[in-house]
């Protein structure tokens, strides 16, 4: 072996072990986010006013969530979008609108439509964990945020992963607080990105409390989260993750 190729294979090597570092770096960062603004469990109250160039309204909304997995939220004004509800389990979702009185399982094709005419679709809306298990994470840059590092990482789905997204981008703070989450088409063209906006203690966490949805072909258009209460919990009861639950939301 000549000196030169040594080299080029010492430096390759090295940026193997780089890169691999790297993911693996960023793959306990996205999970430590994930689980800071999930905790175990959480109750939450949340105003959603959806804006559009000629109307805007606003829902408000009831939600409980347990680890990663489930949700269920329901509306709870106003009067006209009362009970209208959404439960998901895993990989599973249902709605429910007490106008018919009847529920319906969404299949895997659905998750990324709109949830209630909003810029959130059912799977943003739930805060999948989709992004832990379909994915992989690179770091690709550092800046800074109110004084502290914030780590921007690509992530692209794994093989075969049930996923609509061909790419999304994330900004993390090294205190696990999600700034802002991009999301790119097939071809790697953004189609929309989520940001968090003002940074409050809630829930005991400091949390951006609106988050805003916008599209990249539509300015005008966007939805806000506005978080009105956030508590968390060590646990909830299985019991309210269930199709009983979402038929009947007095909780």
């Amino acid at each position: 072996m000549t000196k030169r190729l040594a080299i080029v294979i010492w430096f390759s090597m090295i940026i193997l072990l780089t890169e691999y570092a790297n993911g693996q770096d960023a793959q306990v960062l996205v999970q430590a986010a994930v689980n800071y603004y999930r905790g175990k469990a959480s109750i939450s109250t949340v105003d959603m006013t959806i804006h559009r160039p000629n109307w805007e309204r606003t829902l408000t909304i009831k939600a409980w969530t347990k680890g990663q997995k489930d949700s269920i939220f329901t509306i709870i004004g106003p009067p006209k979008d009362k009970g209208n509800g959404t439960l998901k389990r895993g990989r599973e979702m249902w709605t429910y609108n007490p106008k018919v009185n009847r529920v319906i399982k969404l299949p895997p094709s659905m998750m990324s439509q709109s949830w209630m005419g909003s810029d959130f679709s059912n799977n943003d809306l739930a805060k999948s964990d989709s992004i832990i298990d379909d994915y992989t994470h690179m770091i690709t840059a550092t800046e800074i945020h109110d004084g502290k590092k914030v780590y921007v990482i690509k992530s692209t789905p794994k093989p075969e992963a049930p996923v609509v997204w061909g790419m999304q981008k994330l900004s993390i703070r090294e205190d696990h607080i999600l700034l802002s989450q991009e999301f790119y088409d097939e071809d790697l063209k953004l189609v929309k990105a989520m940001t968090g906006q003002q940074i409050r203690m809630l829930g005991g966490k400091l949390m951006p409390k609106v988050w805003k949805m916008q599209k990249e072909d539509a300015k005008d258009e966007y939805t806000l989260l506005n978080y009105k209460e956030l508590t968390y919990k060590q646990d909830l009861p299985s019991s309210l993750f269930t199709l009983t639950a979402l038929r009947n939301p007095r909780r």
